[in-house]
């Protein structure tokens, strides 16, 4: 229902940010913090950020929706007519009221509406596309955590691997979420998710091939920053604009409240972790 997928993109918005304020770019700061000359390390971090959101805008630039720009079109051709359509209520009116009563003008325009719907369903939106690239990146960097503290030990190599493990499970449902926001079925968008969970042995092999837990530092160093960079431009710039047509004020204060719950279940998450 759309209810109930606003509100779990509600806790998806939260998940996100969560993600990026609690983890990842901590992490990101926590790595820098070992390099030397760290105020040139940390502004080069925030570059990478501002790289990250300018990079999945010039994305959804170059790949823009199909069907905002026929919606744009449609609602031209809409105000152009309205005139013409209030005339034509005004005179006809008789005939419209007798039309309707018939059930003619009813039946055709659910059948409008049916037809409309599942051609709609078959448009993946770009955000969609967005939210798998950035998951890829994202499961890199867990690959390149887990084979880099395996190569340290065993015992730090499983507890960084329960631990990533127990980060992501309200992260993917988010992405979920965002997946069938975007146009994909419920099958295809678990599919994807787990596609992109492959990309992390991708990191892991990475790692291994580097032999070392510092070239896995080195590599996440600039990764983390962009990935959270990709990950605030879905949320705030793709997820929340659905969010903003709410006009009932129940619903409205529901989806804050989850998008608090997103928030908190990553703190949680990140207090136990750590």
């Amino acid at each position: 229902g759309c209810q109930k997928l606003k509100q779990l993109l509600s806790f998806a918005i939260g998940g996100l940010l969560g993600d990026v304020f609690l983890h990842l770019l901590p992490e990101a700061w926590a790595l820098s913090g070992s390099l030397a000359g760290k105020h040139n390390h940390y502004m080069t971090q925030g570059l990478w950020v501002i790289i990250g959101l300018l990079a999945f805008l010039l994305l959804e630039k170059l790949f823009p929706d199909q069907d905002s720009h026929e919606d744009r079109l449609s609602d031209s051709d809409m105000n152009s007519n309205s005139a013409v359509h209030k005339q034509s209520n005004s005179v006809f009116s008789g005939k419209a009221v007798v039309s309707l009563r018939n059930g003619h003008h009813a039946d055709s325009w659910k059948s409008s509406k049916q037809e409309s719907l599942p051609q709609r369903s078959e448009k993946i939106k770009t955000s969609g596309y967005l939210n798998l690239l950035a998951n890829c990146i994202d499961n890199f960097t867990h690959g390149l955590a887990v084979a880099g503290s395996f190569l340290v030990s065993k015992k730090v190599g499983f507890l960084t691997t329960f631990a990533i493990l127990l980060h992501e499970i309200p992260h993917e449902v988010g992405d979920f979420a965002i997946l069938l926001r975007a146009g994909f079925d419920r099958w295809s968008a678990a599919r994807m998710q787990l596609s992109t969970a492959l990309v992390g042995v991708l990191g892991a092999c990475f790692a291994l091939c580097a032999q070392s837990p510092k070239g896995t530092e080195n590599a996440t160093a600039w990764v983390l920053p962009f990935t959270s960079g990709g990950f605030l431009y879905i949320a705030l710039v793709n997820v929340v604009p659905d969010l903003l047509e709410e006009t009932s004020l129940r619903h409205s204060l529901l989806q804050i409240l989850l998008i608090f719950c997103g928030v908190a279940v990553m703190a949680l998450l990140t207090v136990i972790i750590d």
